[in-house]
C-alpha cells in the first residue's frame, strides 16, 4: 500500500512537471513567433566645396602662427579652395531579441591632410587616403529594470550625442552637424567612448530622464592609463517635449601623481606630484517646433594644473585654467511643401568662447617667465567668436544643399605689453598678439542620408 501511494505521488508530480514544461515551451514558442530578429543598414555623408576668403596668421609668411588649434580651417591659406568630404557614415543596427539590440558604425571624418591646411589631421592614412574606423560597437540590454537600459561597448556619450533614451540632445536639436560641431564638440569633449552606461526614464513617456556613463575617455583609441571619464546627464521635457532642459556634468583625472623633475617632498608646486584633472558643467535649453527651433548652450570647464608655467627661478609650475562658452542658434522653415515637408529652410548660430578665466593670475605672478597649455583645445590665450549662417534647400527628402558662411574670429586676451609696459606678454606665449584675425570660409555643403 505504501509503495502504491509513493508511486501515485511521484506520478502526479511528474505529470505536473511535464505539464509545466509544456506550457513554458508553448509560451516561449509563442514569444519567439511574435518576434523575429531584424536589422537596419543606414548611413549618411556630408561635404562641401569650400573657398577660404580670409585667414588668421599672427606670424610671418616664412614662420606662420595660426590660432584655433584643431578648428577645421586653421592654417588653410586665404584664396585656397577644395572639394572635401567631412564625414561618411555606414552603420548597422540589429535587434537580437526583444531585450537585446546591437549597434555598429564605421566612420570616416575630417578629411584633412598636410596640404592646403598646412597640418596633418583627420582620418587619413600615411599615404593621404581617407580611412574609416570603428566609431560605435555596443550591445544594449533593454529594460534591465523598469524604463532603464544598460549599454556596453563603444557608444555615444551624453555630452550632446543622441542616445537610445534621449533623442533631443543639443546636437539633435541644432540639427546641422553637417555645418559645424556643437560648441562642446569643437573643444573635443568625447562624443563617443568605450565603457558602460545606464540610460533611463523617471516616467513612462521619456519626459524626465538620465544617462550615466563610465568610459575610457579616449574615444576610439585604446585606454592608456587607469583613469576613467565619468559622464552624467539629467533632462526634463515639457509642453509635449517642445521645451527641453538638459544639465550635464563630467569628470576625469588626467595626470595624477605624475612626478615633476626637481621635486621636493612635502611641497606642492613646483615641488611634488603633478595633479591634473578636468570637470565640465553644461546647461542646454531649447524650444522646438515643426516650424522653428531656438537653443542656447553654456558650459564651464575647469582643468586643474593644465597650464605649464616656466618660472624665472628655473622651476616648472602647474596652474589651473578655466574656460567658458555660450552658444545660441536658431533654425526654421521658409517654404514648405504641400505635404508639410520642408523645401527651404534657414539656420544661424553664434558662439562665444573664452578660455582665459585664470590667465591674468598666471601671468601676474612675478616669477612667470612663460606658459603653455597641456590641453591644446583649451589654450588660455585666445578668445574666439564663431558665426555661421545659411540656407537649406531640400529638393527631395534626405537630400540637402546648403550655401553657408563659416567664420571664426580670434583675439588675444592679453596685450602685447603688460599693464605697466614693463612686462612683455608676447615673450611668454607665441599666441599673444595685438592682431584680431578671422578665418572666413564660403561653402556649398551637400548632405544626403541613405537607409
Amino acid at each position: 500500500m505504501k509503495n502504491f501511494v509513493t508511486h501515485t505521488r511521484l506520478s502526479a508530480v511528474t505529470t505536473l512537471l511535464a505539464a509545466g514544461l509544456s506550457l513554458s515551451a508553448q509560451a516561449q514558442s509563442s514569444d519567439t513567433s511574435t518576434f523575429k530578429p531584424h536589422g537596419n543598414l543606414w548611413g549618411y555623408a556630408f561635404g562641401d566645396f569650400a573657398y577660404k576668403g580670409g585667414t588668421d596668421n599672427i606670424g610671418t609668411t616664412a614662420a606662420p602662427v595660426y590660432r584655433g588649434g584643431s578648428n577645421q580651417y586653421t592654417g588653410m591659406p586665404a584664396n585656397s579652395n577644395m572639394f572635401q568630404f567631412r564625414r561618411i557614415y555606414l552603420g548597422y543596427n540589429y535587434d537580437i531579441s526583444q531585450k537585446f539590440s546591437a549597434e555598429f558604425l564605421l566612420a570616416a571624418e575630417d578629411d584633412f591632410n598636410a596640404g592646403l591646411d598646412n597640418q596633418a589631421a583627420g582620418d587619413v592614412l600615411q599615404n593621404g587616403k581617407f580611412s574609416p574606423y570603428v566609431k560605435l560597437a555596443n550591445i544594449r540590454w533593454k529594460n534591465i529594470f523598469k524604463n532603464s537600459d544598460l549599454v556596453l561597448g563603444q557608444q555615444a556619450t551624453p555630452t550632446f550625442a543622441k542616445t537610445g533614451r534621449n533623442d533631443q540632445t543639443s546636437e539633435e536639436l541644432w540639427a546641422y552637424r553637417s555645418i559645424e560641431r556643437t560648441v562642446t564638440d569643437i573643444r573635443r569633449t568625447p562624443s563617443y567612448d568605450m565603457g558602460a552606461s545606464l540610460q533611463g526614464w523617471f516616467d513612462n513617456k521619456g519626459c524626465f530622464g538620465y544617462t550615466f556613463l563610465v568610459g575610457n575617455g579616449t574615444s576610439a583609441k585604446p585606454e592608456t592609463d587607469n583613469n576613467k571619464w565619468f559622464y552624467g546627464d539629467v533632462y526634463a521635457k515639457f509642453f509635449n517635449k517642445r521645451l527641453i532642459i538638459d544639465l550635464y556634468q563630467d569628470y576625469e583625472k588626467l595626470n595624477w601623481g605624475t612626478y615633476v623633475a626637481g621635486a621636493k617632498a612635502g611641497t606642492s608646486s613646483p615641488n611634488g606630484a603633478w595633479n591634473r584633472d578636468r570637470n565640465m558643467t553644461k546647461l542646454f535649453l531649447a524650444w522646438t517646433d515643426k516650424k522653428f527651433t531656438v537653443g542656447a548652450e553654456v558650459f564651464q570647464n575647469t582643468i586643474l594644473g593644465d597650464v605649464k608655467v616656466t618660472g624665472k627661478d628655473g622651476n616648472t609650475y602647474y596652474r589651473t585654467s578655466k574656460a567658458t562658452a555660450e552658444s545660441i542658434f536658431v533654425r526654421g522653415r521658409i517654404v514648405s511643401r504641400k505635404n508639410g515637408n520642408p523645401l527651404l529652410g534657414f539656420f544661424a548660430r553664434y558662439d562665444n568662447y573664452d578660455p582665459s578665466g585664470n590667465l591674468s593670475n598666471i601671468v601676474g605672478e612675478a616669477n612667470t617667465k612663460s606658459y603653455t597649455a597641456s590641453t591644446s583645445n583649451y589654450e588660455p590665450t585666445t578668445k574666439e567668436n564663431f558665426v555661421t549662417y545659411g540656407l537649406d534647400f531640400t529638393p527631395f527628402k534626405n537630400v540637402h544643399f546648403m550655401p553657408n558662411v563659416w567664420m571664426n574670429t580670434y583675439k588675444s586676451d592679453l596685450s602685447v605689453t603688460g599693464a605697466d609696459g614693463s612686462t612683455t606678454y608676447k615673450s611668454m606665449n607665441s599666441n599673444v598678439s595685438g592682431v584680431k584675425g578671422t578665418d572666413v570660409v564660403y561653402r556649398l555643403t551637400f548632405y544626403y542620408i541613405y537607409r
